[in-house]
């Protein structure tokens, strides 16, 4: 088969370098145009497009999806299938183009968390196990008929990044599966419909969705601190200071100090009350500082 890969971030190259690897023939690679980036505002390539250019495939890098010079290139590839690794939502004339159809890469157990941010929700929402899913695009993003799916558990010390990591291994491995199973006519799509679980969603994160209410379970800080690791990160305002957690121990015991409020030997620990317990501070940044340990941090830093 002729295949066309869209995607932008690391988490697509790794799908986008398994296929190539399986030996499947990527006739051109989609990916987001270069960004200016830093101070120098020097443009920036994707990740993906690093990766298509080291291996000499043909790129485009279109800036918006339904321009007709973008469509006719698109079209002179003559691809059997497109596939769609955290990339843009892509209009129907994009999608609608190959003889069998454009698939996509999600990294979440359709139905469950459709949208934007699966794996940050996911581990958010304290949930034990994800996955990743490959599905047929239609309409409504999210939606299309499940190929095949792959569930990946999630520990009650992991963090989104570290899920992210995994579930990208996973699914560019699945992803080789059902491009195999596409070009041997070999699966069966099933309507997501027809599932016994109602659809969740993943809606894009804002800042305001990271700010910790300490008035809130300790439980449920001690995983918005988890879901939000190492990107955006979960943060609250300390001595007139924007902090940023990236770690942090849950501590189930009664306070003794209001939500909000913090106990500190001044050395070696800071940790912050929650409704209902205690969330010690492992990894932390403060604006304008580099990331660090909790100990370096309280040997700066005169409470």
């Amino acid at each position: 088969m002729r295949i066309i890969f869209m995607g932008t971030p690391d988490f697509a190259v790794a799908s986008l370098d398994a296929l190539v690897q399986a030996g499947c023939n990527i006739v051109a690679v989609v990916t987001a145009p270069d960004k200016p980036a830093g101070r120098g505002q020097k443009l920036n390539e994707s990740a993906v497009k690093k990766y298509a250019a080291a291996k000499g495939l043909p790129i485009l890098q279109p800036v918006k999806l339904k321009d007709p010079g973008f469509v006719q290139d698109l079209a002179a590839y003559k691809a059997d299938l497109q596939v769609v690794v955290a990339f843009r939502m892509l209009p129907e004339i994009v999608w609608n183009m190959p003889p069998k159809g454009t698939i996509n890469l999600h990294a979440s157990l359709l139905p469950n968390y459709r949208g934007a941010a699966p794996i940050n929700w996911a581990v958010i929402n304290g949930e034990k196990e994800t996955g990743v899913t490959t599905f047929f695009l239609q309409h409504e993003i999210d939606t299309g008929d499940i190929i095949f799916s792959e569930k990946v558990s999630i520990s009650d010390d992991s963090t989104a990044g570290e899920i992210h990591d995994k579930l990208m291994l996973v699914g560019a491995q699945l992803l080789v599966r059902t491009v195999k199973a596409i070009e041997s006519g070999n699966y069966t799509e099933k309507r997501q419909e027809t599932f016994d679980r109602p659809p969740t969603h993943a809606p894009k994160i804002f800042k305001e969705d990271c700010l910790i209410k300490w008035d809130e379970p300790a439980r449920r800080i001690y995983n918005l601190i988890r879901g939000l690791s190492p990107y955006p990160a979960a943060y609250t305002v300390f001595k007139d200071k924007t902090l940023k957690i990236y770690k942090a121990e849950l501590i189930e015991e009664v306070p003794t100090v209001p939500p909000g409020e913090f106990l500190s030997d001044g050395k070696t620990f800071l940790k912050f009350a929650g409704k209902d317990g205690y969330l010690s501070v492992v990894d932390l940044q403060t604006e304008g500082k580099k990331r660090m340990g909790v100990e370096e941090f309280l040997r700066g830093f005169r409470l």
